[in-house]
């Protein structure tokens, strides 16, 4: 029943009893009108694998799914992350991968983060969960609604075969810079399949080496020179493979910055992320985000949201 990470603000219920917690949740939808605060109250700081058993113990006992109850319940954004927090991490993934691109228009923020920033297991299993539900692979789904080079760097990431060991090739990252450097920045119009090729598929440590060459060599930033070659979803895959690997709390804390900062909050990023990363790294992307822009994510959750949405986000935050 651990957390699925050693850096979150959600960590394991001390004396977790599956069937009290059943009972709070009965309590908390009898009657007319629910009682939102005790189902943040349990539901909150449990780990997903304790939310499973929550889930088993109230089938049992009620005949029903949680979440059906649940989400006849509730309504809004309160609704949404309540209904995320009972599903399993690469089902809420494939979830949100689905939703991304349902209907009309794509939303490509949803895939870039998801598909930018998991491990190869992690990729693994969300394929597997995808093709089980929908009988069809994620590769189609996501063939079927991006085109062009940007669809090859999302089946490049969903395909899972980057090198994840940590063995530094120095001369291969010499020549590795100098092949960006020439794709992109050294000639008119930008050879992107290089750039795919050693961005999608070298490891982290390797790569760390190569932006390394690649500022002795161009005598700029990896990061400025995709933006200077790229533009639209493919600049901002690219820009997201590179953040997530110098530093993965620092992508998301930016992430969650640019979904509330200015008028209006872009919720399905704010919910993805407090979410996803809740018992994962969350303290980390919570220092990151203080370093970066001198407040803490609690007050920026505190300022841009409100009700029972802003109670239940704030708990997965934890303190300031």
């Amino acid at each position: 029943m651990a957390a699925i990470g050693n850096r979150g603000t959600v960590t394991e219920a001390a004396g977790f009893n599956p069937d009290a917690d059943v009972q709070a949740l009965r309590g908390a939808m009898k009657g007319t009108g629910t009682d939102e605060a005790a189902v943040i109250q349990v539901l909150a700081p449990r780990t997903i694998a304790q939310r499973q058993h929550i889930k088993e113990a109230y089938k049992l006992s009620v005949g029903k799914e949680l979440a059906e109850d649940l989400s006849s319940e509730l309504s809004g954004t309160f609704r949404s992350v309540v209904l995320a927090l009972l599903m399993l991490a690469p089902v809420y993934d494939a979830y949100e991968l689905e939703n991304a691109m349902k209907g009309a228009g794509t939303e490509e923020a949803a895939l870039i983060d998801i598909l930018a920033s998991r491990s190869n297991d992690e990729m693994n299993t969300i394929n597997a969960f995808y093709k089980k539900k929908h009988d069809t692979s994620l590769e189609d789904a996501v063939c079927g609604d991006t085109s062009g080079m940007f669809q090859r760097v999302l089946v490049s990431l969903l395909t899972a075969g980057r090198d994840e060991s940590d063995k530094v090739d120095e001369a291969q990252a010499v020549l590795d810079a100098k092949e960006i450097y020439e794709a992109g920045e050294a000639r008119w119009g930008t050879d992107e399949v290089k750039f795919l090729t050693v961005l999608c598929v070298r490891n982290r440590n390797h790569l760390l080496r190569v932006f390394e060459e690649y500022q002795k060599i161009s005598g700029r930033d990896i990061e400025d020179s995709i933006k200077r070659e790229m533009s639209g979803c493919l600049e901002d895959v690219f820009l997201a493979i590179v953040k997530c690997l110098r530093n993965k709390p620092a992508f998301f804390a930016e992430r969650l910055y640019k979904s509330m900062k200015g008028m209006g909050t872009t919720d399905t990023v704010l919910i993805r992320i407090m979410v996803a990363r809740a018992e994962i790294d969350m303290l980390d992307i919570k220092a990151q985000f203080l370093k970066m822009y001198g407040k803490t994510l609690h007050s920026f959750i505190k300022g841009d949201t409100s009700g029972d949405y802003r109670n239940i986000l704030l708990e997965l935050c934890g303190g300031e």
